[in-house]
């Protein structure tokens, strides 16, 4: 499992689960489309990190 965070608005996602309210889904961020952005502050992928806790 693998948390990503925003490193603008610290929105976090669990890779496995994604995040139903906001239409993120499961998976590697690797596989996401290279224009998707944040769902809260339209950050770029980017601007996406891993949470290393």
């Amino acid at each position: 499992m693998v948390k990503y965070v925003c490193m603008h608005c610290e929105y976090t996602w669990d890779s496995e689960t994604g995040d139903e309210t906001y239409k993120v889904p499961a998976g590697p961020i690797e596989d996401f489309p290279d224009d998707w952005v944040c769902p809260q502050c339209a950050a770029g992928i980017e601007g996406i990190i891993t949470d290393d806790e």
